[in-house]
């Protein structure tokens, strides 16, 4: 029954439109927290990430004239994009029933559907990075050269993880690549001679050097060019990662209970999965390894490896650890496989059969042990439609209904307004960064500056928060409070009040 219900062409339809809900609804109601090359902050303050995320937001806004959705939108093209690539390579490699287990652990998890519509770079630089580990597993996987194109490919990925996010994607792909070609070094037949076939490596460093290169023409540019820009950049943001005492420092095991919390009910089928392929191996570990094909190898060193070395950084956030989940979802797609090997190619050395009992690789899941996999499986998907749909659906009410989203909806009625009667504004400069997107304006304005322009009549209306609004009337002539104000209690944020003036 649990095969059939796992088989069946309406479930994966089930959870894909489950899926795409949760990544298009997590968020809601809809509220933000806050120069082309070198972007900046709403107070003027440099812009601590590289701006091609920014550039695609533009874009967007160009088609949507919203920038609440262009800012949303290439989160949530990233993360619909991951799902169809992952859904496709698992299911090309290992069939439909743990295509839709890789799908349903990448989207029914406590983070996808967070990061899907928030205003953050994760889900695009998990894109790019899934794209590049992606290529490196179907390398190894049909025993195909490295070729120049593939270099161009991963090049390109290279650099806009770079223009993305910086260095970072070294941390999730090099670690990963170092354990896989040591242990492809140890397993080649005396003898054999050193080829580039099934290789983790991508037969040069240019890729590397090359995308590295344009990056450090960015970040000269904006030492060389921007005020700020070496201080906030390149000493706060990165080098201030590896240390204590700019960024708050996490143990090191951080990582590893949130991720197993935050993946779950998946990550405890992975690990209930591999103690069952242990027992029937007698507890050999060292079998498992040595059985174990070369493309699952690479997803776990793939996986590993990052979580490693993102832990060694003492700077961490849960959300910065999330390029390591789509991996993860495609070596639980190899655990439930039946069988894991490619037909379109030979694997590293010819003489060796796959899948034979002379070369010790064999899947871990066989056909006799499939209906213990298959149980637990469904289990895990049930439960996990239960608890990420009703965790999702519980956070979007509570959101209303707390007036989370109380902050926009002040920016649109102040709009309203100022569109009917026609009205010239302008916002003092404030904490909430957002006011800008929510009132359509591309900078704050600082009181004195304010106040100028309101005596000399070049503005009909100002929006200030309550504290700066006290002390602005004094000086503002023919200035009253209107009515449309935003209190603390609806904004849940201790001294954030803010007012429209009026004449």
């Amino acid at each position: 029954m649990t095969r059939g219900l796992l088989e069946d062409r309406r479930t994966l339809w089930v959870v894909a439109a489950l899926v795409a809900v949760l990544f298009a609804i997590a968020n809601l109601p809809w509220q933000l927290d806050g120069h082309w090359l070198y972007q900046h902050t709403p107070h003027e303050g440099v812009a601590t990430k590289p701006p091609l995320v920014g550039w695609i937001s533009a874009a967007f806004f160009t088609v949507t004239r919203s920038w609440e959705i262009a800012w949303r939108l290439p989160s949530l093209v990233a993360a619909l994009a991951l799902a169809i690539v992952l859904f496709r390579a698992a299911n090309d490699a290992y069939g439909t029933v743990a295509a839709i287990i890789a799908l349903s652990a990448f989207g029914l998890n406590l983070v996808s559907p967070r990061l899907a519509t928030l205003v953050r770079t994760d889900m695009p630089l998990a894109l790019a990075i899934f794209l590049i580990g992606l290529l490196i597993w179907k390398k190894i996987r049909c025993g195909d050269e490295w070729e120049l194109r593939d270099q161009i490919y991963m090049f390109v990925l290279l650099t806009a993880a770079m223009l993305i996010k910086g260095p970072i994607v070294y941390a999730f792909l090099l670690p990963g690549i170092a354990l896989f070609q040591l242990r492809r070094a140890r397993a080649r037949p005396p003898g054999a001679p050193q080829t580039n076939r099934s290789s983790a490596w991508p037969g040069g460093w240019w890729p590397w050097v090359a995308s590295l290169a344009i990056f450090l023409v960015w970040v000269a540019g904006g030492i060389r060019f921007h005020p700020g820009f070496h201080k906030e950049v390149v000493m706060r943001e990165f080098v201030g990662r590896f240390g204590e005492t700019i960024h708050r420092p996490q143990p090191l095991l951080f990582y590893l209970p949130h991720l197993l919390h935050k993946f779950a009910p998946w990550s405890v089928l992975m690990v209930v999965i591999a103690f069952f392929g242990l027992r029937l191996r007698n507890w050999r570990l060292r079998s498992v390894f040595r059985e174990m094909f070369p493309e699952t190898f690479w997803l776990l060193c793939w996986s590993i490896g990052g979580l490693i070395v993102m832990s060694l950084i003492p700077s961490k956030r849960v959300d910065r650890i999330f390029p390591v989940i789509p991996p993860l979802c495609l070596l639980l797609a190899a655990q439930v496989a039946p069988r894991n090997s490619c037909s379109h190619g030979p694997m590293d050395y010819p003489s060796r059969s796959v899948g034979s009992a002379e070369t010790g690789h064999r899947p871990v899941v066989t056909k006799d042990t499939l209906t213990p996999i298959y149980r637990w499986s469904t289990g895990a998907l049930l439960l996990a439609i239960l608890f990420t749909g009703g965790y999702t659906g519980w956070k979007v009410i509570t959101g209303y209904r707390d007036h989370r989203n109380a902050l926009a909806i002040f920016g649109r009625n102040v709009r309203h307004e100022a569109e009917v009667r026609h009205w010239r504004y302008e916002i003092v400069s404030a904490k909430d960064e957002g006011l800008l997107l929510y009132l359509r304006k591309t900078h704050f304005v600082e009181p004195a500056d304010a106040v100028t322009e309101w005596n000399t009549e070049s503005l009909d209306a100002l929006v200030a928060s309550k504290e700066k609004a006290a002390v602005l009337m004094r000086d503002l002539t023919a200035a009253a409070l209107s009515q449309l104000q935003l209190n603390e209690r609806e904004h849940h944020q201790q001294g954030r009040g803010y007012v429209l003036i009026t004449r």
